[in-house]
């Protein structure tokens, strides 16, 4: 579980070092030469790497003997020295030598990895419940319980494009760095709900001993409890598609009072924020709004310029379903095309945010005055759902 973390991080830190960037440790991430497991902030992650070391130590043992006593046998008793095999069937002490011996030395192994396994799968009795969503490529958070109750957003990758093409040097926290991060009080039990909207993903964040996987049409649970104030950092850990490296996690761990505060934010933030489908926007607020959603959701895929990136995104700039009736682009955001990249929407982005994106980019780059029904009203897209 941890060793994956560190060949993933070690993706970046490489990254940076050809780049010509000064290559270090990572808070919270992945550490220069990291060869070994994370030892972490929680008691599951603490066992890991315990059982680890422990399971390493057996198996070395017990190879150095078996081959230890195979290599001196060989050249002890070898013909060349004049060695007579002995003649015998079988040997009482020998045969319960070696049959109670591995059963006691793989008891030994699988009483505590037992309990850690049960440990991880023991999610009850949780402070604060959290569903996470995997997309291509971002995940989806909504707090189910507590102070926080009701509050939910999606959290995308905030490293630049011209990082990720290698027009600019990687900054300290390269393609592991998000806009909105997950965060979680110290000190309390936090259970991560799981699902997909696409494909299979996984949640990984070593520092916090958590690895589990993300399936689309199944609910499946995790928990942690960190002990220490901090930001932790992990990855998709699943082979998703074309972006699975821009699909990082990080987890804030606050004090409780500072979880409450930032939970008070968000619900303001979220009343405040509430979108009436109903209402009867006008052309600017929807492409103020669109630019937004579409530089947080669309512009990797597609680019800045619209331009995409043929064949898998085909370009924006002049579309065909663009400077057509509304009714096509709405539904290509909302479902999206089977048989290609372009996932479904609907369930990330409300009424209004549809209509806004929509709306941006039949204004945006070339297409502004030259294709049909330039705004679009989010009662359309309610219409369509």
């Amino acid at each position: 579980m941890m060793k994956l973390r560190g060949v993933l991080g070690a993706g970046a830190l490489l990254f940076a070092g050809i780049a010509g960037a000064q290559v270090a440790d990572m808070p919270g991430g992945p550490k220069v030469n990291q060869l070994n497991l994370t030892p972490g902030v929680t008691q599951i992650a603490n066992d890991i790497a315990w059982l680890h070391w422990m399971m390493l130590i057996i198996c070395t043992v017990i190879f150095i003997g078996v081959f230890g006593v195979m290599f001196y046998s060989v050249f002890k008793h070898r013909k060349a020295r004049g060695a007579v095999p002995a003649k015998f069937h079988e040997h009482v002490g020998v045969e319960v030598a070696w049959t109670v011996v591995p059963f006691l030395i793989v008891i030994g192994m699988a009483l505590p990895a037992t309990r850690t396994v049960v440990a991880m799968k023991d999610t009850s009795s949780a402070d604060v419940t959290v569903k996470v969503t995997g997309y291509q490529w971002k995940w989806g958070y909504e707090y189910l319980d507590g102070a926080a109750q009701g509050v939910e957003f999606m959290s995308n990758l905030t490293t630049p494009m011209a990082q990720r093409m290698g027009k600019e040097a990687p900054g300290e926290f390269y393609l592991m760095e998000v806009d909105n991060p997950l965060v979680v009080p110290v000190g309390k039990k936090v259970r991560i709900v799981l699902t997909a909207g696409d494909v299979i993903h996984s949640w990984m964040v070593p520092e916090l001993g958590v690895k589990q996987d993300a399936i689309p049409g199944f609910l499946r649970d995790t928990w942690f409890r960190a002990d220490k104030i901090g930001t932790y950092r992990g990855q998709c850990a699943e082979l998703c598609g074309k972006d699975h490296a821009y699909m990082p996690i990080v987890v804030d761990v606050v004090s409780q009072e500072d979880f409450d505060k930032w939970a008070a934010e968000q619900q303001k933030a979220l009343a405040s924020a509430a979108d009436d489908p109903t209402k009867e926007w006008t052309k600017e607020e929807l492409i103020a709004r669109g630019e937004k959603v579409y530089t947080a959701a669309c512009v990797a895929c597609h680019q800045a310029t619209g331009k995409g990136n043929p064949p898998a995104f085909p370009a924006l700039d002049g579309s065909a379903v663009v400077m057509g009736p509304a009714k096509a682009q709405i539904l290509t955001v909302l479902n999206g095309v089977n048989g290609t990249a372009m996932a479904a929407f609907r369930d990330q982005f409300n009424d209004v945010e549809i209509a806004a994106v929509s709306t941006y980019i039949r204004n945006a780059w070339g297409n502004a005055g030259k294709g049909q029904d330039p705004v679009v009203q989010p009662s359309q897209v309610t219409a369509l759902r």
